[in-house]
């Protein structure tokens, strides 16, 4: 007797998408750029408007330099494959027949997972460790009564802790929402 495990796309009772559903809409560059022309530009577009601008990307070129081959290229992949699927993951209306795609309500599911960050930033978490060591060390070099730390009050050094994360805080929103896709 053979004992076979089937995992479920998705877990009964759970909201929106699941996650290998997310994953796999979003392991195609393509699929990628698609949904965020469609952030940038408007929550609806039309399928050629969408090729043309990712045979540019693609190319490395401005719009009007993208030949018809290109643009073609990419308009059939997208009609052929990538809009369907993200289209069945419900993360696009497709009308194949008129060539319109817009945005749905599970497209905001892809936020997180499209944040962009640059190769010369640190990543969040690394900062907050870095933050939270140094003042554990502010906070050690205080008790133990190491001058000038000692001069400082518990009290101060509180509102001061707090103050520093409470400011990290608010760059790390206003960072995550300007590099966030569209």
């Amino acid at each position: 007797m053979t004992l076979q495990l089937k995992t479920p796309s998705r877990v009964p009772d759970e909201e929106g998408p699941s996650r290998d559903e997310v994953f796999t809409a979003l392991s195609n560059r393509r699929r990628r750029n698609v949904i965020t022309y469609l952030k940038r530009n408007g929550d609806d577009a039309r399928v050629r408007d969408i090729a043309e601008q990712l045979a540019a990307w693609e190319n490395d070129l401005e719009i009007p330099e993208v030949t018809y081959k290109q643009r073609k290229r990419v308009y059939t992949a997208l009609h052929q494959s990538h809009l369907p699927k993200l289209a069945s993951s419900g993360f696009i209306d497709y009308e194949s027949d008129r060539g319109i795609v817009s945005l749905t309500d599970e497209s905001r599911q892809l936020d997180v997972y499209l944040e962009v960050v640059s190769e010369n930033e640190i990543l969040w978490s690394e900062y907050y460790v870095g933050l939270a060591v140094v003042c554990g060390l502010l906070a050690a070099a205080a008790w133990a009564g190491t001058v000038p730390f000692d001069a400082v009050s518990g009290y101060a050094y509180a509102a001061l802790f707090a103050l520093v994360f409470g400011v990290s805080g608010l760059v790390h929103r206003t960072v995550t929402r300007r590099n966030r896709v569209g």
